[in-house]
């Protein structure tokens, strides 16, 4: 199958690369552009780990084809972290929200977005924003903490 060379805007950085017309946004941030914060989980986009914004909207690049990124901006938690930790990331620190941290970076990706489009949410919009993003370790209270915690210092 032919390749097509893509070119977008990745973490602020104007990056190109060729694709097949089949290949998924998440293995071409992994094994092509060594971005390594979005996760493989389901591959199905239920769970959220390959979460990364795309032109500020958090989207599953797991079931994302990446020639669909041509022309567009997609930022990853490398990207939100370029100038040290985000508010955010210390809020979840702080907060000790994740065990083993698979599903860290789609959290924070979901997260921003939240506080992206509502900088003052509360509890009940936390939960609903991130249900999305499935996590084993926490029972989701920490993260929400976090999450909230910036909220309110926001």
């Amino acid at each position: 199958m032919q390749k097509k060379e893509i070119t977008f805007i990745l973490n602020g950085k104007k990056v190109w690369v060729e694709v097949k017309p089949y290949e998924k946004l998440l293995d071409v941030l992994r094994d092509k552009l060594g971005v390594k914060s979005p996760k493989y989980g389901c591959g199905r986009g239920e769970c959220g780990a390959c979460s990364v914004l795309l032109d500020g909207k958090a989207i599953r690049s797991c079931i994302v084809y990446a020639i669909e990124v041509d022309g567009h901006e997609v930022t990853t938690v490398e990207g939100l972290q370029a100038n040290g930790l985000t508010p955010l990331q210390k809020s979840f620190l702080a907060h000790n929200s994740f065990q083993c941290g698979f599903c860290a970076p789609g959290m924070i990706i979901q997260a921003t977005e939240l506080l992206n489009e509502n900088p003052h949410p509360d509890e009940e919009e936390i939960r609903e924003y991130i249900a999305g993003n499935l996590c084993r370790c926490t029972g989701y209270n920490p993260i929400v903490e976090a999450i909230l915690d910036v909220a309110k210092k926001g």
